[in-house]
C-alpha cells in the first residue's frame, strides 16, 4: 500500500536552537515530521493544547497543519505567521535560531503522496501522532540516531541515504502507532491490519487484481463462507470486496496511464477488464473522466523537479 500510494519522504531543515526561540511552520500539502534528538521543545497546533517534546520524541502531522515550535510557552505564544524569531542558515541544511549555545536539535522531514492514487495512508491518520521516546522502541530510536550521525558527518550520497532513512522512519512510526491506536469506530482499509481474515482476502486481491473475482470466489480462496467474508470485510474496511477491488484496480490503472505508454487495451487487461469499453466506463465512473483524458491531464500536471529539490 505504501508503494502504490507513492509516499516519499524528504529531509527538511535541521533546527539547532539556543534559548528563547519560536519557529513558525506554515501549512504544507504533505505530512510534516519532527524528531527531537536533544533538548526539549514545545509544539502547538491551532485549537490544541501545547505539547512538550522531550529528547527522542517524534511527531507526525499527516495533514501538514500549520504549527509552532518554541523553547517555552511564552515563545510559542508570541510566534505566528506574522511574528517569528530571526534565524540563519548554519550550513549542511541546519537552521540556527535562538540565543546562546545550542541546546536543542530537531530533525524535520516532509512526506508527499501520489495524487493519482485514491487509496492512501496519510489521509486516514489523525491530525497529530506523537510517539514518546520510551514508547517508540529501539528501531525507531536507532533510525533517528542514524539520521543525526549522517547529518553531522555527510559523506558520499548522503542525500540519498537521508531520504531513505526518512522513508524507513515513517514505517517505524506507523508500526508503533498502529499497534497502540485507539478504536475511533470508523471503518477504513486500515481495518485490514486488525483482521487476519480480511487481510488474507485483500492480499489475494492485491496479488492478482486481473482475476475475475467474485465475493464467492474470494471466500473460497481463503476457506470461509461468503456471508462471513462479506460481514467482516464491510466491518473492517467500510465497503464490499467488489468495491474495494474496483478502487484498487482504478488506482493501478491511473498510475500506468500517467507513467507508461501502454495501450488502453493492455492496461484494461492488466486490471481485469476484457474490453477497453468496459474499462473506460469503470474508469470514467471512478475518476469523472475517460482514461485518455486522464492520461493527458495527469502528464501535464507533472512538473520537473526544481534544482533545489534535485539537490
Amino acid at each position: 500500500m505504501l508503494a502504490l500510494s507513492g509516499v516519499r519522504g524528504t529531509l527538511g531543515a535541521r533546527i539547532e536552537a539556543g534559548e528563547d526561540w519560536g519557529w513558525w511552520a506554515a501549512e504544507s500539502p504533505g505530512a510534516a515530521f519532527h524528531a527531537v534528538t536533544s533538548g526539549t521543545a514545545w509544539l502547538v497546533l491551532p485549537g490544541r493544547a501545547p505539547l512538550r517534546l522531550m529528547p527522542g520524541d517524534v511527531v507526525l502531522l499527516p495533514s501538514g497543519t500549520a504549527h509552532v515550535l518554541g523553547s517555552d510557552l511564552a515563545a510559542v505564544a508570541r510566534t505566528s505567521e506574522q511574528v517569528f524569531d530571526r534565524w540563519e542558515w548554519a550550513g549542511t541544511g541546519a537552521v540556527r535560531i535562538g540565543s546562546g549555545a545550542v541546546q536543542t536539535h530537531i530533525l524535520c522531514a516532509h512526506y508527499e503522496h501520489d495524487p493519482a492514487v485514491s487509496t492512501q495512508i496519510v489521509t486516514l491518520l489523525p491530525e497529530l501522532i506523537h510517539v514518546r521516546a520510551q514508547n517508540g522502541g529501539d528501531r525507531l530510536e536507532d533510525t533517528v540516531r542514524l539520521l543525526g550521525r549522517e547529518l553531522a558527518n555527510p559523506q558520499l550520497a548522503s542525500a540519498v541515504v537521508l531520504d531513505r532513512l526518512v522513508d524507513i522512519l515513517l514505517v517505524q512510526l506507523l508500526r508503533v502507532w498502529l499497534a497502540n491506536r485507539p478504536d475511533d469506530g470508523r471503518a477504513s482499509w486500515l481495518g485490514v491490519l486488525d483482521d487476519p481474515l480480511v487481510g488474507a482476502a485483500v492480499a489475494r486481491l492485491h496479488d492478482d487484481p486481473a482475476r475475475p473475482w467474485t465475493t464467492a470466489a474470494l471466500a473460497d480462496e481463503i476457506a470461509v463462507s461468503r456471508a462471513t467474508l462479506s460481514r467482516r470485510f464491510a466491518a473492517a474496511v467500510g465497503e464490499t470486496p467488489g468495491a474495494y477491488l474496483t478502487r484498487w484496480r482504478m488506482d493501478l490503472a491511473a498510475r500506468r496511464l500517467r507513467d507508461s505508454d501502454d495501450s488502453l487495451d493492455a492496461i484494461a487487461q492488466a486490471v481485469g477488464y476484457t474490453s477497453v469499453y468496459a474499462f473506460s466506463r469503470a474508469f470514467s465512473r471512478a475518476r469523472a473522466q475517460p482514461p485518455g483524458r486522464f492520461r493527458l491531464a495527469a502528464r501535464a500536471s507533472v512538473s520537473p523537479p526544481s534544482p533545489q529539490a534535485a539537490r
